[in-house]
Protein backbone atom coordinates (compact mmCIF):
# COMPACT_ATOMS: atom_id res chain seq x y z
CA UNK A 1 0.00 0.00 0.00
CA UNK A 2 1.25 3.55 -0.90
CA UNK A 3 1.75 5.31 2.20
CA UNK A 4 0.51 8.43 0.76
CA UNK A 5 -2.57 7.05 0.15
CA UNK A 6 -5.20 6.20 2.86
CA UNK A 7 -7.40 3.33 1.38
CA UNK A 8 -11.30 2.69 3.06
CA UNK A 9 -14.16 1.36 1.63
CA UNK A 10 -15.59 3.09 -1.35
CA UNK A 11 -18.73 4.63 -0.12
CA UNK A 12 -18.19 6.06 3.96
CA UNK A 13 -20.99 7.02 5.75
CA UNK A 14 -21.08 11.03 6.07
CA UNK A 15 -20.98 11.01 9.83
CA UNK A 16 -17.30 8.91 9.31
CA UNK A 17 -15.92 12.01 8.15
CA UNK A 18 -16.68 15.77 8.89
CA UNK A 19 -15.39 18.44 7.02
CA UNK A 20 -14.89 21.85 7.66
CA UNK A 21 -14.50 23.56 4.87
CA UNK A 22 -11.66 26.80 3.87
CA UNK A 23 -12.32 29.63 2.65
CA UNK A 24 -15.95 30.11 4.40
CA UNK A 25 -17.39 32.35 5.68
CA UNK A 26 -20.15 35.41 5.93
CA UNK A 27 -20.50 37.71 2.16
CA UNK A 28 -21.86 40.71 1.81
CA UNK A 29 -22.13 40.44 -2.06
CA UNK A 30 -23.63 37.45 -4.02
CA UNK A 31 -21.36 36.68 -6.55
CA UNK A 32 -18.37 36.46 -3.88
CA UNK A 33 -15.13 36.91 -4.53
CA UNK A 34 -11.11 36.16 -3.92
CA UNK A 35 -11.31 36.12 -0.29
CA UNK A 36 -14.65 35.70 0.73
CA UNK A 37 -17.57 32.70 -0.40
CA UNK A 38 -20.48 33.49 -2.73
CA UNK A 39 -24.01 33.10 -1.74
CA UNK A 40 -25.75 32.87 -4.74
CA UNK A 41 -25.41 30.51 -7.41
CA UNK A 42 -23.27 33.12 -10.04
CA UNK A 43 -20.26 31.73 -8.90
CA UNK A 44 -17.15 31.82 -11.07
CA UNK A 45 -14.83 28.43 -11.49
CA UNK A 46 -11.86 28.53 -12.66
CA UNK A 47 -10.95 24.97 -14.69
CA UNK A 48 -7.35 23.96 -15.27
CA UNK A 49 -6.80 20.89 -17.36
CA UNK A 50 -3.17 20.02 -17.94
CA UNK A 51 -3.00 18.54 -21.58
CA UNK A 52 -4.57 17.91 -25.00
CA UNK A 53 -2.55 15.13 -26.68
CA UNK A 54 -4.69 12.74 -24.67
CA UNK A 55 -8.33 12.91 -25.44
CA UNK A 56 -10.22 12.68 -22.25
CA UNK A 57 -9.49 15.61 -21.73
CA UNK A 58 -11.30 17.77 -24.07
CA UNK A 59 -13.64 15.16 -24.92
CA UNK A 60 -14.92 14.11 -21.39
CA UNK A 61 -13.64 16.07 -18.09
CA UNK A 62 -14.22 19.55 -19.83
CA UNK A 63 -17.67 19.11 -20.96
CA UNK A 64 -18.65 16.98 -18.02
CA UNK A 65 -17.58 19.58 -15.80
CA UNK A 66 -19.30 22.21 -16.98
CA UNK A 67 -23.04 20.44 -17.07
CA UNK A 68 -22.22 19.55 -13.33
CA UNK A 69 -21.53 23.30 -12.33
CA UNK A 70 -24.77 24.20 -14.52
CA UNK A 71 -26.47 21.63 -12.71
CA UNK A 72 -25.38 22.51 -9.59
CA UNK A 73 -25.75 25.97 -10.06
CA UNK A 74 -29.13 26.25 -11.99
CA UNK A 75 -27.59 27.62 -14.95
CA UNK A 76 -25.95 30.80 -13.56
CA UNK A 77 -22.24 29.23 -12.57
CA UNK A 78 -19.74 30.45 -15.13
CA UNK A 79 -16.64 27.98 -15.73
CA UNK A 80 -13.44 29.61 -17.50
CA UNK A 81 -11.16 26.95 -18.78
CA UNK A 82 -7.50 26.90 -19.67
CA UNK A 83 -5.39 23.86 -21.28
CA UNK A 84 -1.90 24.30 -20.26
CA UNK A 85 -0.52 21.69 -23.42
CA UNK A 86 1.79 20.12 -20.96
CA UNK A 87 3.71 23.33 -19.79
CA UNK A 88 3.92 23.68 -16.24
CA UNK A 89 5.14 27.32 -16.57
CA UNK A 90 2.05 28.15 -18.63
CA UNK A 91 -0.19 26.55 -15.93
CA UNK A 92 1.48 28.69 -13.44
CA UNK A 93 0.65 31.84 -15.08
CA UNK A 94 -2.92 30.56 -15.64
CA UNK A 95 -3.79 30.56 -12.07
CA UNK A 96 -2.44 34.07 -11.95
CA UNK A 97 -4.89 35.36 -14.50
CA UNK A 98 -7.61 33.05 -12.79
CA UNK A 99 -6.85 34.87 -9.50
CA UNK A 100 -6.78 38.24 -11.50
CA UNK A 101 -9.94 37.08 -12.96
CA UNK A 102 -11.66 36.81 -9.41
CA UNK A 103 -12.82 33.16 -9.35
CA UNK A 104 -14.47 31.80 -6.56
CA UNK A 105 -12.90 28.34 -6.73
CA UNK A 106 -10.22 26.80 -9.05
CA UNK A 107 -10.56 22.79 -10.05
CA UNK A 108 -6.71 22.32 -11.52
CA UNK A 109 -5.34 19.29 -13.08
CA UNK A 110 -1.86 20.14 -12.84
CA UNK A 111 1.06 19.36 -15.34
CA UNK A 112 3.40 19.13 -12.60
CA UNK A 113 2.05 18.32 -9.41
CA UNK A 114 5.10 19.75 -7.48
CA UNK A 115 5.46 22.75 -9.56
CA UNK A 116 2.29 23.75 -9.03
CA UNK A 117 2.29 23.82 -5.12
CA UNK A 118 3.41 28.06 -5.65
CA UNK A 119 -0.01 28.80 -7.23
CA UNK A 120 -1.84 26.76 -4.78
CA UNK A 121 -0.65 28.76 -1.76
CA UNK A 122 -0.84 32.34 -4.33
CA UNK A 123 -4.95 31.29 -4.70
CA UNK A 124 -5.26 29.96 -0.87
CA UNK A 125 -3.67 33.46 -0.14
CA UNK A 126 -6.18 35.26 -2.18
CA UNK A 127 -9.04 33.59 -0.53
CA UNK A 128 -9.57 31.15 -3.53
CA UNK A 129 -10.14 27.32 -2.72
CA UNK A 130 -8.30 25.17 -4.78
CA UNK A 131 -9.92 21.13 -5.67
CA UNK A 132 -6.85 19.02 -6.78
CA UNK A 133 -8.59 17.11 -9.35
CA UNK A 134 -7.49 13.40 -11.07
CA UNK A 135 -3.53 14.69 -10.48
CA UNK A 136 -2.96 14.78 -6.19
CA UNK A 137 -1.63 18.65 -6.71
CA UNK A 138 0.69 19.63 -3.93
CA UNK A 139 0.37 22.66 -1.76
CA UNK A 140 -2.95 23.90 0.74
CA UNK A 141 -5.36 22.18 -1.32
CA UNK A 142 -9.00 21.81 0.11
CA UNK A 143 -10.23 18.68 -1.83
CA UNK A 144 -8.64 15.93 -4.03
CA UNK A 145 -11.25 13.84 -6.48
CA UNK A 146 -9.42 11.11 -8.37
CA UNK A 147 -9.47 7.34 -9.35
CA UNK A 148 -7.99 4.54 -7.04
CA UNK A 149 -4.90 5.10 -8.76
CA UNK A 150 -2.85 2.76 -7.04
CA UNK A 151 -5.52 0.00 -7.71
CA UNK A 152 -5.57 0.76 -11.74
CA UNK A 153 -2.36 0.16 -11.74
CA UNK A 154 -3.37 -3.47 -9.96
CA UNK A 155 -6.20 -3.92 -12.75
CA UNK A 156 -3.77 -3.54 -15.53
CA UNK A 157 -1.11 -5.61 -13.81
CA UNK A 158 -3.73 -8.35 -12.90
CA UNK A 159 -5.10 -8.43 -16.71
CA UNK A 160 -1.77 -8.92 -18.31
CA UNK A 161 -0.66 -12.03 -15.88
CA UNK A 162 -4.56 -13.38 -17.02
CA UNK A 163 -3.35 -12.97 -20.41
CA UNK A 164 -0.04 -14.57 -20.52
CA UNK A 165 -1.47 -17.33 -18.41
CA UNK A 166 1.14 -20.16 -17.50
CA UNK A 167 3.58 -18.88 -19.71
CA UNK A 168 4.09 -15.87 -17.74
CA UNK A 169 7.85 -16.78 -17.25
CA UNK A 170 8.54 -18.25 -20.37
CA UNK A 171 10.03 -14.50 -21.69
CA UNK A 172 10.18 -11.32 -20.42
CA UNK A 173 7.99 -8.44 -20.32
CA UNK A 174 8.71 -4.50 -20.72
CA UNK A 175 7.04 -1.57 -18.50
CA UNK A 176 6.28 1.28 -19.56
CA UNK A 177 4.99 3.42 -17.20
CA UNK A 178 4.01 7.29 -17.24
CA UNK A 179 5.67 10.72 -17.14
CA UNK A 180 7.74 11.32 -13.38
CA UNK A 181 5.56 14.35 -13.05
CA UNK A 182 2.53 12.69 -12.65
CA UNK A 183 2.27 11.53 -9.23
CA UNK A 184 -0.36 9.09 -10.52
CA UNK A 185 2.63 7.50 -12.80
CA UNK A 186 4.25 6.74 -9.72
CA UNK A 187 0.48 4.90 -8.13
CA UNK A 188 0.08 2.88 -11.62
CA UNK A 189 3.79 1.50 -11.53
CA UNK A 190 3.44 0.74 -7.34
CA UNK A 191 0.44 -1.12 -7.60
CA UNK A 192 1.75 -2.76 -11.21
CA UNK A 193 5.02 -3.96 -9.43
CA UNK A 194 2.73 -5.24 -6.00
CA UNK A 195 1.16 -8.06 -8.80
CA UNK A 196 3.75 -8.37 -10.92
CA UNK A 197 7.05 -8.58 -9.08
CA UNK A 198 8.16 -12.44 -8.73
CA UNK A 199 5.41 -13.59 -11.16
CA UNK A 200 7.12 -12.26 -14.43
CA UNK A 201 10.64 -11.43 -15.90
CA UNK A 202 10.72 -7.69 -16.09
CA UNK A 203 13.54 -7.21 -18.66
CA UNK A 204 13.14 -3.58 -19.51
CA UNK A 205 11.40 -0.51 -17.72
CA UNK A 206 10.93 2.79 -18.82
CA UNK A 207 9.38 6.18 -16.96
CA UNK A 208 7.76 7.73 -20.40
CA UNK A 209 8.32 11.56 -21.06
CA UNK A 210 5.47 13.01 -20.97
CA UNK A 211 3.37 10.61 -21.60
CA UNK A 212 3.90 10.83 -25.07
CA UNK A 213 3.09 7.73 -27.53
CA UNK A 214 6.22 8.63 -29.77
CA UNK A 215 8.50 8.26 -26.75
CA UNK A 216 7.16 5.11 -25.89
CA UNK A 217 7.82 4.00 -29.24
CA UNK A 218 11.27 4.36 -28.99
CA UNK A 219 11.53 2.96 -25.71
CA UNK A 220 9.83 -0.09 -27.27
CA UNK A 221 12.01 0.01 -30.04
CA UNK A 222 14.97 0.04 -27.83
CA UNK A 223 13.32 -2.95 -25.67
CA UNK A 224 13.28 -5.13 -28.83
CA UNK A 225 16.63 -4.52 -29.71
CA UNK A 226 18.11 -5.30 -25.89
CA UNK A 227 16.18 -8.07 -25.64
CA UNK A 228 15.21 -9.85 -28.89
CA UNK A 229 11.24 -9.38 -30.69
CA UNK A 230 10.84 -12.78 -29.79
CA UNK A 231 11.78 -12.81 -25.91
CA UNK A 232 8.90 -9.98 -24.95
CA UNK A 233 5.76 -12.00 -24.19
CA UNK A 234 4.00 -9.22 -22.79
CA UNK A 235 3.82 -5.55 -22.58
CA UNK A 236 2.48 -2.97 -19.39
CA UNK A 237 1.70 0.35 -21.24
CA UNK A 238 -0.10 2.36 -18.37
CA UNK A 239 -1.77 3.95 -20.67
CA UNK A 240 -3.57 3.80 -24.48
CA UNK A 241 -1.74 6.48 -25.79
CA UNK A 242 1.66 4.82 -25.01
CA UNK A 243 0.34 1.60 -25.95
CA UNK A 244 -0.34 2.71 -29.30
CA UNK A 245 3.30 3.48 -29.68
CA UNK A 246 4.23 0.66 -28.63
CA UNK A 247 2.04 -1.54 -30.62
CA UNK A 248 3.65 0.66 -33.86
CA UNK A 249 6.90 -0.51 -32.51
CA UNK A 250 5.89 -3.86 -32.00
CA UNK A 251 4.64 -3.98 -35.60
CA UNK A 252 7.96 -2.32 -37.19
CA UNK A 253 9.61 -5.25 -35.77
CA UNK A 254 8.00 -7.39 -38.02
CA UNK A 255 6.25 -9.51 -35.16
CA UNK A 256 2.89 -11.53 -36.74
CA UNK A 257 1.44 -12.28 -33.36
CA UNK A 258 1.63 -9.48 -30.95
CA UNK A 259 1.96 -9.87 -27.11
CA UNK A 260 -0.63 -8.74 -24.78
CA UNK A 261 -0.12 -5.01 -24.13
CA UNK A 262 -2.12 -3.26 -21.80
CA UNK A 263 -3.51 0.49 -21.47
CA UNK A 264 -6.08 2.83 -19.18
CA UNK A 265 -8.02 5.42 -20.41
CA UNK A 266 -10.82 3.90 -22.99
CA UNK A 267 -9.47 6.33 -25.67
CA UNK A 268 -11.59 5.24 -28.85
CA UNK A 269 -8.89 4.53 -30.89
CA UNK A 270 -7.67 2.40 -27.72
CA UNK A 271 -10.84 0.68 -27.97
CA UNK A 272 -10.98 0.10 -31.96
CA UNK A 273 -7.18 -1.99 -31.30
CA UNK A 274 -8.78 -4.26 -28.20
CA UNK A 275 -11.56 -4.91 -31.07
CA UNK A 276 -8.98 -5.41 -33.67
CA UNK A 277 -7.09 -7.83 -30.79
CA UNK A 278 -3.83 -5.82 -31.15
CA UNK A 279 -4.42 -4.73 -27.72
CA UNK A 280 -5.64 -6.70 -24.63
CA UNK A 281 -7.16 -4.16 -22.15
CA UNK A 282 -7.79 -0.70 -21.52
CA UNK A 283 -8.95 0.71 -17.82
CA UNK A 284 -12.17 2.23 -18.15
CA UNK A 285 -12.60 5.21 -15.79
CA UNK A 286 -16.10 6.37 -15.47
CA UNK A 287 -14.84 10.26 -15.94
CA UNK A 288 -18.72 11.29 -15.57
CA UNK A 289 -18.52 10.60 -11.30
CA UNK A 290 -15.03 12.39 -11.07
CA UNK A 291 -16.01 15.26 -13.02
CA UNK A 292 -19.44 15.50 -10.54
CA UNK A 293 -17.14 15.16 -7.69
CA UNK A 294 -14.97 17.86 -8.03
CA UNK A 295 -17.79 19.90 -9.65
CA UNK A 296 -19.64 19.28 -6.26
CA UNK A 297 -17.10 20.09 -3.97
CA UNK A 298 -15.98 22.82 -6.11
CA UNK A 299 -19.04 24.40 -5.64
CA UNK A 300 -19.79 23.78 -2.02
CA UNK A 301 -16.37 25.34 -1.32
CA UNK A 302 -17.03 28.68 -3.56
CA UNK A 303 -20.37 29.04 -1.12
CA UNK A 304 -19.15 28.14 1.99
CA UNK A 305 -20.79 25.13 2.23
CA UNK A 306 -19.75 21.56 3.46
CA UNK A 307 -19.68 18.44 1.19
CA UNK A 308 -19.89 15.97 3.92
CA UNK A 309 -21.58 13.06 2.03
CA UNK A 310 -19.15 13.39 -1.41
CA UNK A 311 -16.04 12.31 0.70
CA UNK A 312 -14.94 8.66 0.61
CA UNK A 313 -11.50 8.99 1.60
CA UNK A 314 -9.23 10.69 3.20
CA UNK A 315 -5.67 10.97 1.48
CA UNK A 316 -1.96 12.56 2.50
CA UNK A 317 -0.63 14.47 -0.11
CA UNK A 318 3.35 15.40 0.74
CA UNK A 319 2.66 18.74 1.44
CA UNK A 320 -1.23 18.38 3.01
CA UNK A 321 -2.54 15.58 5.57
CA UNK A 322 -6.17 14.43 5.65
CA UNK A 323 -7.50 16.06 2.61
CA UNK A 324 -11.24 15.42 2.20
CA UNK A 325 -11.44 13.21 -1.23
CA UNK A 326 -13.60 11.13 -3.64
CA UNK A 327 -11.68 8.23 -5.22
CA UNK A 328 -13.26 6.27 -8.26
CA UNK A 329 -12.55 2.43 -9.00
CA UNK A 330 -11.27 1.65 -12.96
CA UNK A 331 -12.12 -1.08 -14.64
CA UNK A 332 -11.02 -3.76 -16.82
CA UNK A 333 -12.18 -3.81 -20.24
CA UNK A 334 -11.34 -6.15 -22.69
CA UNK A 335 -12.75 -8.00 -26.01
CA UNK A 336 -15.58 -9.30 -23.51
CA UNK A 337 -17.18 -6.08 -22.00
CA UNK A 338 -17.26 -3.10 -25.08
CA UNK A 339 -20.60 -3.38 -24.96
CA UNK A 340 -21.02 -3.87 -21.23
CA UNK A 341 -18.95 -0.34 -20.58
CA UNK A 342 -18.26 2.25 -23.16
CA UNK A 343 -21.36 1.52 -25.48
CA UNK A 344 -23.57 1.28 -22.78
CA UNK A 345 -22.32 4.14 -20.82
CA UNK A 346 -22.82 6.12 -23.90
CA UNK A 347 -18.86 6.92 -24.04
CA UNK A 348 -19.11 5.61 -27.85
CA UNK A 349 -21.72 4.69 -30.26
CA UNK A 350 -21.10 1.24 -31.67
CA UNK A 351 -20.93 3.35 -35.02
CA UNK A 352 -18.36 5.28 -33.54
CA UNK A 353 -16.08 2.39 -32.68
CA UNK A 354 -16.97 0.03 -35.28
CA UNK A 355 -15.06 1.55 -38.56
CA UNK A 356 -15.26 -0.08 -42.07
CA UNK A 357 -11.89 -2.43 -41.37
CA UNK A 358 -13.53 -3.46 -37.97
CA UNK A 359 -17.15 -4.35 -39.21
CA UNK A 360 -16.19 -8.60 -38.97
CA UNK A 361 -14.01 -8.16 -35.52
CA UNK A 362 -17.50 -6.22 -34.78
CA UNK A 363 -19.66 -8.76 -35.56
CA UNK A 364 -17.95 -11.14 -33.87
CA UNK A 365 -19.02 -8.93 -30.44
CA UNK A 366 -21.88 -8.93 -31.37
CA UNK A 367 -21.56 -5.39 -31.77
CA UNK A 368 -24.54 -4.41 -33.87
Amino acid sequence: MNSQLSRAVVVVAASAITVSLAACGGAEEDDGGPGRSAKSDAIKVGLLLPENQTARYEKFDKPLIEKAVARLTRGKGQVVYANAKQDAATQSSQVDTMIAGKVNVLIIDAVDSKAIAGSVKKAKDAGIPVVAYDRLAEGPIDAYTSFDNEDVGKVQAQALLEALGDKAKDGQIVMMNGSVTDPNAKLFKSGAHSVLDGKVNIGKEYDTVEWKPENANTNMAAALSALGKDKVIGVYSANDGMAGGIITALKAAGLSTLPPVTGQDAELAGVQRIVAGEQFMTVYKRYAPEAAAAAEMAVALAKGEKFDGVINQLVDSPTTKRVPSVLVPGISLTKANVKATVVDDGVYTVAEICTEKLKSACEELGLK
